[in-house]
């Protein structure tokens, strides 16, 4: 198949995957706006906010373009989770005709702002930044098998300082049902929501910033799943063969002793403890899948052992599970701690192939942001932050269906779609014309 053939395929894919979308965000003068968005979103170009799509998908009449595509997606009242359920409708069987699903990914990402009015912006970790600094907070649900993933809830996190300020909430357009909610419990929602769904099931996955919320990890296993996330080196834990204490024997006056016991003696320990206990005999080298350059592989080990986080309020142990820990050779201190309700007997193979499969929530955020613009929504409101998110997840699940039909030895894929042709005298909002200024140092461009 030529190049070209190969694009006009990929167009009129594109065309019934819109078309399918459509029927998701009601009148019909949104369908135009909505392959708009979808297509800025996928063809190339440094920003993808408004006015730069507007630009690159109808270069012939930009202001009205960028007038249509504005409203419908900061103002037009159209369904997020109608859309989204849409994209897995179209793209999850693609996936799975891959290989089963195995994991479902609880993941967050920051995106920078150097303002405090849009949304949700507060001052708190980012991880793209690696620090404390503005910005917003997102909380995703992501579906993965081998060989591809899909985000199927997106949800912006809003700090309480947004979510009990009513003039904030007002100017911002947050709806009155949507409450102060932790990024656990967010996740929570939207694991619910995908059960509701019927979506395939996985393997919980999530980092410490999850595993380590003790209600998290019983929420998850109440709702039937099992999960493998991770948890910090200071978590407490029964070592393997140890629990609680049982209750006080009873007096034979007042009401009979209930829960369990500890004693200065009969403690848990920490996880980094627990760790540096283990027998040399208890560590092996485990190669998980192939890397870029070579196979990865750690040395790991595993054990059964109790959670004991607050079990002092418990009537009995809590249940055994794996405690999985990554040392690798030549660091001085374990580098990840995870624990896990796989099965007892699942091989420490499986268990470090399910804990590794997170990866592809990494590289689904950096696609979304690098390829996709993700994070480039510059409005301000509620609705707007999440259709924008709504369409990009859209675009990339395009992007994923559109992979599965290529070979893994011929990606990566040509240009999907192509771009009309930019008119010479378009300028962005912001941009001075050449003959404005008679010294080009008094011209102030801002980028957009």
């Amino acid at each position: 198949m030529d190049l070209q053939s190969g694009v006009e395929t990929s167009e009129s894919r594109f065309a019934a995957y819109v078309e399918a979308l459509s029927s998701a965000v009601g009148h019909a003068d949104r369908v135009a706006p909505l392959k708009a968005y979808c297509t800025g979103l996928i063809l190339p170009g440094e920003r993808k906010s408004v006015e730069p799509m507007a630009a690159r998908v109808e270069p012939g009449r930009v202001q009205a373009a960028h007038q249509s595509l504005h409203h419908f997606v900061a103002k037009a009242d159209w369904s997020d989770a109608a859309v989204l359920a849409v994209v897995r409708a179209q793209v999850l069987p693609i996936v799975e005709a891959q290989g089963r699903i195995r994991a479902w990914i609880v993941d967050d990402t920051g995106f920078p702002k150097k303002g405090r009015h849009s949304i949700g912006v507060a001052r708190q970790y980012c991880g793209q930044l690696g620090k404390q600094d503005n910005c917003q907070i997102a909380v995703s649900l992501s579906v993965a098998n081998n060989e591809a993933s899909l985000p199927i809830g997106y949800r912006l996190y809003l700090p309480e300082a947004w979510a009990n300020d009513p003039d904030r909430r007002t100017k911002a357009g947050v709806p009155e049902d949507v409450t102060f909610r932790t990024k656990p419990e967010i996740a929570l929602g939207e694991i619910e929501a995908a059960l509701a769904a019927g979506v395939p099931r996985g393997v919980v996955l999530a980092d410490a910033g999850y595993g380590i919320d003790t209600g998290f990890r019983i929420a998850v296993t109440a709702l039937g799943l099992t999960y493998v996330v991770g948890v910090q080196s200071s978590t407490s834990l029964w070592p393997p063969g140890s629990e609680p204490l049982p209750p006080k024997a009873w007096s034979g006056r007042g009401r009979p002793p209930s829960l369990v016991r500890r004693n200065p003696q009969y403690k848990p320990v920490s996880a980094k403890e627990l760790v540096h206990a283990l027998p040399e005999s208890a560590w092996h080298s485990v190669t998980w899948r192939e890397g870029t350059h070579a196979p990865l592989a750690s040395r790991f080990a595993a054990v059964r052992v109790r959670p004991a986080h607050r079990d002092y309020w418990r009537s009995a142990p809590r249940p055994e599970e794996w405690f999985l820990v990554e040392w690798p050779q030549g660091e001085s201190e374990p580098t990840k701690y995870w624990l896990s309700t796989l099965p007892r007997d699942t091989t420490l193979a499986d268990l470090v192939d399910q804990a590794k499969l997170r990866w592809r929530i990494e590289r689904d955020y950096q696609e979304l942001k690098q390829e996709i613009g993700l994070g480039h929504y510059e409005g301000r409101g509620w609705r707007g932050f999440h259709h924008h998110a709504t369409l990009a997840i859209a675009a990339y699940g395009f992007l994923v269906s559109e992979r599965s039909l290529i070979p893994p030895s011929d990606r990566p894929s040509p240009a999907l779609l192509e771009a009309p042709r930019l008119s010479e005298d378009y300028r962005p909002r912001g941009t001075p014309a050449t003959t404005r200024a008679p010294r080009p140092q008094l011209d102030r461009h801002h980028s957009h």
